[in-house]
């Protein structure tokens, strides 16, 4: 690609970010070799997302409607400078909700915490139409957040199928969050469907509980034509394997007026699989609880007016159309009686000329001499491609990964011909001890911070 190309306004972007909450003590077993600070940011950002409308992903997609995308090699300026690793941390944005679920003695309350914090993992991904970058085999990304209580280690752990595990735990060992993630990316002529295969649980050792579910299918749309937009859609269903309590959750999809865009509705049963309360929201704004005879009554009053009014200002939407649906086009009813469980955070006023990136997204490929000093070589911060992106470099950028690509199928060659097979670092393939399905599972090690048999992968 010829620079000339590609027009942009280098400009700083200095983030402020300093979270009031209080920072958690931890004890000296768990401070040796981990980077302990006040998480305050300065950080220089020197270039802006770059203009794609010169580009057609039509002509790269065109040959594979129906295929599964993995192994499809996408031009750079489709990406945003992020590791996949990376993205799969910002499900660690609201990890509030699960102090606030450790704090409660009733099961059902806790239960609420940990379904608001299924939901608020997926908001990020609200018009964040970048493509992340494919993690390279054996790459690794961490996490340490003093003022949010915790740190999280993953690892690339498969490159076919790609498969990311991830494994996060609280400074105060008051909860442990893991899972793998294998998303199958498919393209059906207009949209791209990414369906996020891989269990996720939530632990929380005080109340000896753990909590497993999905996450949604992931909908992007307006692939040929008009301006892309994303929904979420499924059904995800939240178990807690202690008490046998569920949270049904149902994230609604757009439908032919657009009316359901972004919704999430769902219900609590108790062991006796009674419904106990319903949880209504939008994954992109809020969630809100009510009693189920309120939510009810609400819903039956509700439909009865739709069908006494034929609004003719709605669109119709669907998978031809080239309008973008707005998440307030809509605004959500708050029914009386109700309590906000979440709603997210603003994010920056120039987050569109960044990716879409909130502030937490924004902070995730820091990098400072005291970060550098301690993360083994082949954490995310450190991919060249990645690097050069930030920097404003897309040439670079484009070069790097395709550097790169060709060191791993040379490396993953060369172990064919000696059969010499990959071997992960940091987790192992084993079942999940709460479910039964095939998992990835921290080896533990990783925070002993000896990257001495790290292989060289950039």
């Amino acid at each position: 690609m010829n620079k000339g190309n590609v027009s942009f306004t280098c400009s700083i972007l200095i983030i402020k970010y300093t979270n009031l909450c209080n920072v958690f003590r931890c004890t000296k077993g768990d401070t040796e070799n981990v980077i302990r600070k006040p998480h305050t940011v300065d950080r220089i950002q020197t270039s802006p997302m770059f203009s794609r409308n010169d580009f057609s992903i039509w002509s790269i997609l065109r040959k594979c409607i129906g295929m599964e995308l993995s192994k499809i090699t996408m031009p750079v300026i489709f990406n945003e400078p992020l590791s996949f690793l990376q993205r799969l941390t910002e499900y660690m944005e609201h990890t509030y909700l699960i102090h606030q679920a450790n704090t409660s003695d009733d099961s059902i309350e806790r239960m609420k915490c940990v379904a608001a914090f299924a939901v608020s993992a997926v908001a990020s991904q609200w018009e964040r139409t970048g493509k992340p970058f494919n993690p390279l085999l054996g790459e690794t990304y961490e996490l340490v957040r003093d003022d949010l209580g915790f740190r999280l280690i993953s690892e690339q752990v498969s490159h076919h199928p790609p498969i990311s595990a991830f494994h996060a735990e609280g400074l105060q060992k008051d909860f442990v969050f893991h899972g793998s993630i294998y998303p199958k990316l498919k393209f059906w002529g207009k949209s791209v469907e990414a369906e996020p295969k891989g269990i996720i649980t939530l632990e929380l050792p005080k109340h000896n509980e753990a909590y497993t579910w999905m996450n949604p299918t992931c909908c992007v749309h307006n692939i040929i034509v008009g301006q892309l937009w994303i929904e979420q859609y499924g059904n995800v269903e939240v178990i807690n394997h202690r008490t046998g309590e569920k949270c049904c959750l149902s994230f609604k999809p757009c439908g032919l007026f657009g009316k359901e865009l972004h919704k999430v509705e769902g219900y609590i049963l108790d062991k006796s699989k009674k419904k106990v309360c319903n949880l209504y929201g939008k994954w992109t704004e809020c969630m809100y609880i009510v009693d189920t005879a309120t939510f009810e009554t609400h819903k039956k009053n509700d439909k009865k007016a739709s069908e006494d009014k034929k609004s003719s200002k709605q669109v119709f939407l669907n998978e031809y159309s080239e309008e973008t649906p707005q998440p307030g086009g809509d605004s959500l009813e708050v029914i009386p009686g109700s309590q906000l469980l979440w709603r997210i955070a603003p994010r920056p006023v120039n987050s569109a000329q960044m990716y879409n990136f909130t502030t937490f997204a924004m902070q995730l490929d820091e990098l400072d001499k005291e970060i550098e000093a301690v993360i083994p070589k082949t954490d995310s911060r450190l991919r060249p491609d990645i690097r050069a992106m930030e920097n404003g470099d897309i040439d670079l950028a484009s070069e790097e990964k395709k550097r790169l690509e060709e060191k791993q199928r040379a490396a993953r060659k060369n172990r064919s011909k000696s059969d010499d097979e990959w071997k992960t670092r940091w987790f192992h393939q084993g079942p999940n001890p709460h479910n039964g399905s095939q998992d990835w599972l921290f080896s533990n090690g990783y925070w002993d911070r000896d990257y001495s048999q790290v292989p060289d992968i950039y």
